[in-house]
């Protein structure tokens, strides 16, 4: 168990440690700008800089960003994957103050693609591990587990606001770029996690109701057992079919390793969930 909080950790501050090269060596020096708080904070940065005689630093109007949330996040979402997240917040805080801003190359395209692309491998590897970079991420576990409303309306609404904004102010040359950034880094986020807030596991198990007994303890989940039977081993299984959010991913395939290592587990994005499902 200690061995496994300590590489959760590592892969938590070396997601950070991405997020802040992606910034200050790629995203930063070119005026190019990311999605969700982490964009919101630079572009904020820019704007007080050139219009009023502060310099606030993207790092830290990012914590600050984050503070509401994350309080928000320890009274509905669970302490484990708060805990996690806020250290992924201040990490990447404290790498964007303390790796310089210099640029690696001058071409905007480049910074654009390559900006997203690191950024992008240190969102979905923290992802896979059960926590989040903070910001949107944790807006989005919050009311993942409120409504069952899609929550890509508020990813697109605040994407949306920073590249008109950063249009409107410095270029739409600047905005276009901002949205070259977003795709890749989707895409790539894509490839590494999931981007369907939902998704249905179906867990053929013969140890089905251990698992059961553990699933509804630690991710107080319901679920369907659905007898079955191997065709090719001809032996009597239990497939057990739950749905679960993304955020939910890392603890579910952990409890199916420590229970059982044998079960053959299919995991599917979930469009929608009609009837019950459980928000708090």
């Amino acid at each position: 168990m200690v061995w496994l909080h300590t590489r959760k950790f590592l892969i938590v501050l070396l997601g950070a440690l991405l997020n802040a090269v992606a910034f200050n060596l790629f995203l930063i020096p070119a005026n190019v700008y990311a999605g969700g708080f982490a964009g919101a904070a630079q572009l904020l940065s820019k704007i007080l800089t050139d219009v009023t005689p502060l310099t606030v630093s993207t790092g830290f109007l990012f914590f600050i960003l984050n503070i509401p949330v994350t309080i928000l996040a320890w009274r509905k979402v669970g302490r484990a994957f708060t805990i996690y997240s806020f250290i992924s917040v201040a990490f990447l805080s404290l790498f964007l103050e303390t790796i310089p801003v210099r640029h690696i190359s001058e071409d905007i395209l480049l910074n654009a693609v390559f900006g997203g692309v690191i950024s992008a491998i240190g969102v979905g590897i923290t992802l896979k591990w059960g926590a989040s970079t903070g910001g949107l991420d944790i807006v989005a576990m919050i009311l993942s587990r409120m409504n069952d409303k899609p929550i890509g309306t508020y990813f697109f609404a605040l994407n949306g606001i920073i590249t008109l904004t950063a249009g409107l102010l410095y270029g739409w040359e600047k905005a276009l770029y901002t949205l070259v950034n977003l795709y890749a880094s989707t895409r790539v986020i894509d490839a590494i996690h999931t981007h369907a807030q939902k998704l249905t596991a179906f867990i053929v198990s013969k140890k089905a109701n251990e698992l059961k007994k553990v699933i509804q303890t630690k991710l107080v989940r319901g679920m369907t057992s659905i007898p079955a039977k191997g065709a090719y081993t001809n032996e009597n299984q239990e497939v057990l079919m739950i749905v679960i959010t993304r955020y939910e991913l890392f603890d579910l395939e952990r409890i199916i390793k420590e229970t059982d290592p044998q079960a053959f587990t299919n995991i599917v994005p979930t469009t929608d969930v009609i009837g019950l499902f459980r928000r708090d």
